[in-house]
């Protein structure tokens, strides 16, 4: 049996020049954060002969070509491991959150299955293959940044380049900065979930005549990165969180709500710096950035939603649980034996 546990993400700026409607005509960039809440993947052999996966449901396939959870089907036909496989999937939070648990599902997958072959890959491979699954074999309008996210862990600088290149820079800040921007941060779901492609797929239409726009978001980037490498003014962070917010609201419809904007602006009055929807918008978790003596102010004035407190993760994808075995048909005829050696899944410098 395999366990592998991968994060999800808070993305800070840079979210849609990612997407390839903008990031291969000209370069991309994002700034986000691996957090302590994540997915957790199983892979166990079955002694059953058919493939079992569990989620929000069950299902049993005969074949890897029956199973219906698209992600599981795709990753087990790229990495090769099929039949007598029972694969589940549990996480922290739902899907349709805006934290990227799509992909961190999908490096999860990937992780796991490459682990429970005893073949070592690096966060790099992660991503790409991850990125090849989403994008490419399953045709999801959506971008780069949360497979790199899943894979690498930490707080990133990412580059997405017209050729399709990625470049994943660690943000190098002082621990200091990093401990006060956790404690800056304070994270409110909004009660609704919703499917990221309905939003992303008219956002990518809409790219060339938003792309000034998108530009700017993307230079927002790297100066909120500039400024956690700098002098780690969180107030001049969230400043900057907050013109990232107003920019991406002017991208498309559909990114934000009534209540989240009523959310905000209340937060706002309460002494709130900055704050953005997570995600592609449309609900999931409001991220707030204020001083932590304007916390308990912000919760009463937002009627104290429900709350999620995070920590920034400095680790990818990786395996926490390895058990290696065989199983025997009658007779003492081996059935396809786990290679034994187990190797490292990620590796920072990809």
């Amino acid at each position: 049996m395999i366990i592998t546990r991968t994060s999800y993400r808070v993305s800070f700026a840079g979210g849609g020049t990612d997407l390839p409607s903008f990031s291969r005509e000209e370069a991309g960039a994002v700034l986000s954060a691996a957090i302590d809440r994540s997915i957790y993947v199983t892979v166990h052999r079955r002694f059953e002969p058919t493939i079992r996966v569990s989620y929000l449901r069950t299902e049993e396939a005969a074949t890897l070509d029956e199973v219906r959870h698209e992600l599981v089907r795709e990753a087990m036909r790229l990495t090769g491991v099929n039949g007598r496989r029972e694969v589940t999937t549990i996480g922290d939070v739902p899907a349709g959150t805006g934290m990227g648990s799509s992909s961190s599902l999908t490096v999860g997958l990937l992780a796991a299955l490459y682990e429970y072959r005893g073949q070592a890959v690096t966060a790099r491979r992660l991503a790409e293959e991850a990125c090849r699954i989403e994008i490419d074999v399953l045709g999801k309008p959506i971008g780069r940044q949360d497979q790199y996210a899943a894979a690498f862990g930490g707080l990133n600088f990412i580059r997405f380049h017209p050729d399709d290149s990625v470049e994943v820079e660690p943000v190098a800040c002082r621990g200091e900065t990093l401990a006060e921007l956790e404690r800056w941060a304070l994270l409110f779901f909004t009660g609704k979930t919703r499917d990221a492609d309905a939003i992303l797929g008219p956002q990518c239409r809409v790219t060339a005549s938003r792309r000034d726009t998108l530009r700017a978001m993307r230079d927002l980037a790297a100066a909120m990165r500039d400024e956690l490498e700098g002098a780690g003014r969180l107030d001049r962070f969230a400043g900057l969180l907050h013109d990232g917010w107003e920019l991406k609201r002017s991208v498309c419809c559909g990114i934000t709500t009534d209540l989240v904007d009523a959310w905000y602006a209340a937060a706002r009055r309460a002494g709130a710096a900055g704050g953005k929807l997570l995600g592609a918008g449309g609900g999931g978790f409001l991220l707030v950035l204020a001083p932590p003596d304007r916390h308990e102010a912000i919760r009463a004035a937002l009627g104290r939603p429900r709350e999620l407190p995070f920590r920034i993760a400095p680790h990818g994808a990786r395996a926490i649980y390895t058990r290696h075995e065989e199983f025997l048909e009658p007779h003492g005829v081996e059935v396809e034996p786990d290679r034994r050696v187990v190797g490292t899944i990620t590796s920072r410098q990809g």
